[in-house]
C-alpha cells in the first residue's frame, strides 16, 4: 500500500487548517504474495499499478469530498460505457481483531459514509465485514461481459491511520486537530481495469480508445502515393492510423482487420484518387460510402472528442 508515503509527505512540515483539503495522488506500483492459484492473467496478479490518491480533510470538508470523489468514479464509469454496476457500503462486523481504531471512530465514519452516499443518492446495499482494517469503503461492483462482479472504484474513509501516524493541522483556535483522510482509487488496479474493459467490449473499443483507431487499405501499388497523402493528413490530424502497403488481395486484407477489430478502414483506389475522395468502413456496419478526406476526420474527431460508445 501507497498510503504511509503520502502521509510522510504530508508530515514534512506543519499544516494549518487553511491548508486542507490537501490532496495527494500517483499511480503507485505495488505487491501482493498472492497465494498459488489465485492468479489469473492480467485480473489478478502479483505487482500492479494502482491510481492511488489520499485525501487530508478537515471534519467538516469531508461531505463535501466524498461527494466529489463519488462524482469522479461515476464520470470514469460513464466514460468508460460501465452502465451495469452496483454501490456497496462495506462497514465493519463484530470481529474486534479484523480492524484498528476505537469503536467510536468506526461509528462516525460510517455515518460519514452513509450520509455521503445519501446525498448522492446512490442505489446501495451495507454488506457488513467487507471493511478495510482502517475504515468503511463505498466500493463500486461492475459486472462484466461474463456476468462476473468486479470491485473497481473505491472510497474509503479512515479515522484509524492519521491516529497511528499522528496526523495533525492547526486549527483556527491555534491547536492541534487530527485530519480525516479518504483514500480513493477510480481503476482500482490498472492492469485488472484493462482486463476487464478488454472482455467489456469483446476487443472492439470506441473509437477514442482503441489502440489503432483507422488503417488505410490501397486497392494495389498504383495508389500507395495517394494512400501515403491520405495516412499523412490522419497522423497531422492526430488519429491513429497505419497504412497497409503489403503484397496482399483488398479482400484478404479487409477480412484481416475486421478480425483485428480496428473501428474503421479507408479504402482507397482509382475512383477514390481521381474523386479525391476515400471509401470508408466502419467495423460491424460494412461501408459508409464516400467521403472528403477532411470530412471524415472531423466526423471521428466528433467521436474521440465525445468519447462516444457506439458498440
Amino acid at each position: 500500500m501507497n498510503c504511509p508515503h503520502h502521509f510522510q509527505i504530508y508530515l514534512s512540515k506543519t499544516r494549518s487548517y487553511r491548508d486542507l483539503p490537501i490532496r495527494l495522488a500517483e499511480f503507485g506500483m505495488v505487491y501482493r504474495y498472492e497465494q498459488s492459484g489465485e492468479l489469473n492473467g492480467i485480473t489478478r496478479v502479483r505487482s500492479f499499478a494502482v491510481d492511488d490518491s489520499h485525501i487530508f480533510v478537515r471534519q467538516d470538508q469531508l461531505k463535501d469530498e466524498l461527494c466529489s470523489v463519488i462524482e469522479l468514479i461515476q464520470t470514469v464509469f460513464n466514460t468508460f460505457g460501465f452502465s451495469d454496476f452496483k454501490t456497496q457500503l462495506s462497514f465493519r462486523d463484530d470481529n474486534e481483531e479484523k480492524y484498528g481504531g476505537d469503536f467510536e471512530l468506526w461509528e462516525r465514519a460510517q455515518a460519514d459514509v452513509k450520509q455521503a452516499a445519501d446525498e448522492m443518492k446512490l442505489d446501495y446495499v451495507i454488506e457488513e465485514g467487507e471493511a478495510a482494517f482502517y475504515g468503511p469503503k463505498i466500493d463500486f461492483m461492475v459486472k462484466d461481459v461474463l456476468n462476473r462482479t468486479w470491485q473497481l472504484g473505491t472510497v474509503q474513509v479512515d479515522y484509524v491511520m492519521p491516529e497511528r501516524f499522528d496526523l495533525e493541522y492547526v486549527g483556527s483556535d491555534g491547536l492541534k486537530h487530527r485530519p480525516v483522510v479518504i483514500h480513493r482509487a477510480p481503476f482500482g488496479s490498472l492492469e485488472r481495469f484493462i482486463g476487464i474493459l478488454i472482455e467489456h467490449y469483446g476487443g472492439y473499443f470506441p473509437t477514442w480508445l482503441a489502440p489503432l483507431q483507422t488503417v488505410i487499405i490501397p486497392i494495389s501499388q498504383n495508389y500507395f502515393d495517394y494512400a501515403r497523402e491520405i495516412y499523412q493528413k490522419m497522423i497531422d490530424a492526430g488519429l491513429r492510423c497505419e497504412l497497409d502497403e503489403r503484397n496482399e488481395k483488398v479482400g484478404y486484407k479487409i477480412r484481416d482487420w475486421e478480425t483485428k477489430k480496428i473501428p474503421y478502414m479507408i479504402i482507397v483506389g482509382e475512383k477514390e484518387m481521381e474523386a479525391k475522395r476515400i471509401s470508408v468502413r466502419q467495423h460491424k456496419k460494412g461501408d459508409l460510402g464516400g467521403f472528403e478526406t477532411d470530412e471524415f476526420i472531423g466526423k471521428i474527431q466528433v467521436e474521440i472528442n465525445n468519447k462516444t460508445v457506439n458498440n
